[in-house]
């Protein structure tokens, strides 16, 4: 009877352990638990932080090192390094600052941070979740990597629009309005799928798809229209499928090409990926 007690409470404990790991995901107790779930899923800042190996895998034991490249028409970007090495990395930098980087485009020495820095989304980032982010990043391995500087052919803007102080945190009651919050100011997915003009998203073709990008091996693709006027994807597809799609990187007809950030998208919980589809659904059907 009393190995029986034993494994019922074993088992109990193992599930209460199972709903919390959940639960956090919803409702996290500190700010570096917020920050851990962001950073390992929706934010998923080592898809560009973080160096790739041969197969386009990131490297664990480069976490957030930089010197991922990425070419376009318009830039050649070298992400640096935000790890807190205080030499090559962001060490030296408070915890304002880290946040003015991230939400303003703007760094300690008052030069502007360039595409494809999704800044335009980021000054939508709440204050609770900046900061859960720079918890996070605090205990991240210093690594020290000197990167090269980007260069860009078309000149960068003074700043991204008025400087943003602060912002509320956003209620997850209205799933689309959280969903949209997701896909934009966290996840910043619609800075892929929407079309670009004259260096910026083109706001009124929210989710129309339509942009090139190069992909690990050569080769380009075409980022995918998530609006429901994609009468052929995404507007036939179940809502298991488009949480199949983002998370596992599979879709009805084929797999989806690893450009996306699949390392990280894995692991949005269950909440959030409702959230998330429930926002898709509500776009305006739009064409690149």
């Amino acid at each position: 009877m009393t190995a029986g007690l034993t494994r019922s409470f074993r088992a109990g404990s193992l599930s209460l352990g199972v709903l919390c790991l959940a639960t956090l995901a919803v409702h996290a107790e500190t700010p570096l638990e917020r920050g851990t779930y962001l950073m390992q899923s929706i934010v998923a800042c080592g898809n560009c932080h973080t160096p790739k190996d041969r197969d386009g895998k990131p490297m664990a034991d480069r976490e957030l090192a930089g010197g991922f490249v990425i070419n376009a028409p318009i830039f050649h970007s070298v992400s640096p390094n935000i790890t807190p090495d205080k030499e090559t990395g962001i060490g030296n930098w408070t915890d304002d600052q880290i946040v003015d980087a991230i939400r303003n485009g703007k760094r300690p020495d008052g030069t502007i941070i360039g595409p494809p820095m999704p800044i335009e989304y980021y000054r939508n980032l709440s204050d609770s979740d900046a900061r859960a982010i720079v918890a996070y990043l605090r205990t991240v391995k210093p690594i020290k990597n000197k990167t090269e500087k980007s260069t860009y052919k078309i000149p960068l803007p003074a700043q991204y629009g008025p400087t943003v102080t602060s912002v509320p945190d956003m209620p997850r009651a209205d799933k689309v309005a959280y969903g949209r919050y997701l896909a934009t100011a966290l996840g910043h997915c619609m800075d892929c799928h929407t079309p670009m003009v004259n260096g910026r998203s083109d706001m009124t073709k929210v989710g129309a798809g339509g942009r090139e990008f190069e992909v690990h091996g050569g080769g380009l693709i075409t980022s995918t229209n998530v609006t429901p006027a994609n009468d052929a994807g995404i507007a036939r597809w179940s809502d298991a499928q488009v949480k199949n799609a983002i998370a596992q990187g599979v879709r009805p007809d084929r797999a989806l090409v690893p450009l996306m950030a699949f390392d990280w998208y894995k692991n949005i919980s269950a909440d959030d990926l409702d959230a998330l589809v429930a926002y898709l659904r509500s776009l305006k059907p739009a064409t690149p």
